[in-house]
């Protein structure tokens, strides 16, 4: 039976409480919604709260808003997050206003990350001027890794699809980014690979990661964005320094 170390005092643990709940709409007939909800994340700034709503469908909601909602009525109220709209993007093209998404992403959901950008961090590509995209600082990313080996690079203010890589041959179940703001996203797959991808050239991928004999479940960046850790279907942790 597990227990607690003595240090621990599980009544304070007991008093956690719930503040509110975002439900999923029913699922209508297309089956887009209303299936397993596989992943969640919160925006490194907090403005963001996204999680997968079952079969494609990914809900992005104002954070801040949100709890402002579970605060005003109260933590028995059951909170759909249908009501939390926000405005729609101004006609000024400003985007920095969270406001409420729902991305379709054509394919089971099952990892999620946000990114952003840091000016000073520049692309390890040569030939700079040739990219597609020029990241801004407050640009924010979202990453979706899909059932069918795809990745979705969409963005957040706008629900605009920016990249779709193609590589992974099985599911991604994981992706995270480096903390540093460079935009190098990595992708762990049920294919027993990981892979790293510079989304500041393109979304053109650097290098593959072999180190598994089994699906790769999880990855973890170091906080100086050196160091990769990914744990798989085999009980190990693979470590692998990232130059």
């Amino acid at each position: 039976m597990a227990s607690f170390p003595p240090r621990v005092n599980e009544k304070e643990i007991v008093r956690s409480r719930t503040i509110g709940e975002l439900l999923a709409p029913a699922a209508p007939f297309d089956k887009k919604c209303g299936r397993e909800n596989w992943t969640v994340a919160f925006a490194p700034d907090g403005s963001y709260f996204a999680w997968s709503q079952g079969h494609r469908t990914v809900k992005l909601v104002p954070w801040s808003q949100s709890l402002k909602n579970f605060l005003l009525h109260g933590t028995k109220n059951v909170i759909n997050s249908s009501s939390l709209r926000l405005p729609r993007q101004n006609s000024d093209g400003q985007k920095n206003k969270p406001r409420e998404h729902i991305i379709d992403c054509g394919d089971i959901v099952w990892s999620l990350a946000f990114g952003s950008s840091v000016p000073e961090k520049q692309s390890r590509c040569v030939n700079i001027e040739w990219h597609r995209f020029k990241f801004g600082q407050d640009q924010l990313l979202l990453a979706t890794g899909l059932n069918n080996g795809r990745i979705k690079i969409w963005d957040v203010y706008t629900g605009k699809l920016l990249l779709n890589l193609v590589d992974h041959t099985e599911v991604v179940r994981d992706l995270t980014f480096a903390p540093d703001g460079s935009l190098i996203l990595v992708s762990a797959s049920r294919d027993k690979t990981l892979r790293v991808w510079d989304l500041k050239d393109d979304g053109n991928m650097m290098k593959v990661l072999r180190g598994h004999q089994n699906w790769v479940y999880s990855c973890a960046f170091s906080p100086d964005s050196s160091m990769l850790c990914s744990v798989g279907a085999s009980k190990a942790v693979v470590a692998a320094i990232l130059v």
